[in-house]
């Protein structure tokens, strides 16, 4: 390549990584100063679950949104069980490779919609495929995937990047209330008064799922009744 084009093509170049620095710049990322961090759990006084400046039943998914700078994937689940004539929706928020207070992790926040509603949204789905579980995922129809932005945050569920081994989650967390065992391996470590959830399995990989009193009491049902203190 002939010199003088070479010492413009890299002038250019030089120009435009100053410009999108100077961008930058003058727009900083508004979470490069948070300290939010998964073990800070508080309750209010009427007992929901405060995690990560969002509480859950009234916090939206605009705020979860605002909060990690990313609009996440949006998703409707319909799932019939084989004894139960009604279908089951759930639709939940999905975020991936978040950078948060100098943590990766994926975050799952599943929303408070009414099921009639979500039966409606259902019909009108764009795609639905089958899921190994025999579920249904569906692809939500624009409008519903924008109104659920005003959807109040049912329960949250964080998935760091980095394993843990339990002396880093006692460092963290403090010593569980109650540890119950799957049949698979993995360890449910529960705290009752912080509404929180850790399943940890046996290569360190960490689940953290935040619920309100009446979600924590049902996400226990179908746990394993083995025990360990």
């Amino acid at each position: 390549m002939d010199r003088k084009i070479l010492l413009s093509v890299l002038t250019g170049a030089l120009l435009a990584f100053i410009g999108l620095w100077m961008l930058l710049s003058a727009f900083p990322d508004q979470r490069a100063g948070l300290r939010l961090y998964p073990w800070e759990v508080a309750r209010t006084p009427s007992g929901q679950v405060q995690v990560f400046g969002l509480t859950l039943g009234e916090s939206t998914l605009a705020d979860l949104r605002a909060l990690l700078g990313e609009d996440g994937k949006l998703n409707l689940f319909a799932e019939t069980a084989p004894d139960a004539p009604d279908t089951d929706f759930a639709v939940e928020a999905y975020f991936d490779n978040i950078l948060l207070s100098n943590l990766k992790a994926d975050w799952v926040a599943s929303l408070a919609v009414q099921q009639d509603r979500l039966s409606g949204m259902y019909d009108r789905g764009l795609r639905a495929s089958k899921l190994a579980s025999g579920s249904r995922k569906v692809k939500l129809d624009p409008d519903d995937a924008e109104a659920l932005s005003e959807a109040p945050i049912r329960s949250l569920t964080y998935l760091p990047w980095k394993s843990l081994r339990p002396e880093d989650i006692v460092g963290r967390f403090g010593e569980p209330r109650q540890r119950i065992t799957e049949e698979r391996g993995v360890v449910h470590w529960l705290y009752p008064e912080q509404g929180l959830d850790i399943a940890r399995d046996p290569d360190g990989g960490v689940v953290i799922q935040y619920l309100n009193p009446a979600d924590f009491e049902r996400a226990l049902a179908p746990l394993d009744t083995e025990t360990h203190s």
